[in-house]
């Protein structure tokens, strides 16, 4: 049997892989707008953010609009190679088929 890929431990949550889909395709995502197309709660989606903060797929910067919080994620270049080998990875246990 051929050797199998392992896929990242971080970037398989349901969460946190759509978080780093979403994040791959923009500069930059308020958390709401993460929220809205992702589908978490507040507290959910802040914990797998949190997970991929501290791997340091993502980085996190606090800033306010007015008076209000806002916090925006982009993805470093650490959490892109990252997303991309899981992707790799995912289709080499997919088969030739994706």
């Amino acid at each position: 049997m051929p050797d199998l890929p392992e896929l990242d431990e971080v970037c398989h949550g349901q969460v946190r892989l759509a978080a780093l889909s979403l994040l791959s395709g923009v500069k930059e995502a308020e958390f709401t707008w993460l929220r809205n197309k992702i589908g978490a709660s507040d507290g959910n989606l802040s914990i797998h953010l949190s997970k991929l903060e501290n791997a340091k797929y993502i980085k996190v910067e606090k800033q306010f609009v007015g008076k209000k919080p806002q916090t925006l994620y982009r993805l470093t270049k650490k959490g892109r190679e990252a997303f991309l080998e899981y992707v790799c990875n995912l289709k080499a246990l997919l088969g030739k088929k994706f």
